[in-house]
């Protein structure tokens, strides 16, 4: 799985505190959803066990572009925990 990276991208998906390496690790091993526009979503523990999202889409060279990336509020934590068997 390719990543792309660029002056746009990294500085979205690190606005909230996130490293891109924690963003890949995350798109790599979780469960992507369908969002709409081409856009999906996972959810996931990612550093420091923090619950995190990331939303991306996959380029025209098939690379994974990541277009968002923050960790989940606390609403959305509870509904997270309760979604996971």
């Amino acid at each position: 799985m390719e990543f792309r990276w660029n002056a746009w991208n990294l500085e979205h998906a690190t606005r909230h505190g996130m490293f891109p390496t924690e963003s890949e690790a995350l798109v790599r091993r979780g469960r992507a959803r369908h969002i709409g526009d081409n856009k999906y979503r996972v959810r996931g523990r990612g550093a420091g066990n923090r619950i995190i999202q990331v939303i991306y889409v996959i380029d025209p060279a098939k690379s994974v572009y990541i277009i968002h990336a923050r960790p989940l509020t606390d609403r959305e934590k509870r509904q997270f925990r309760r979604s996971k068997p």
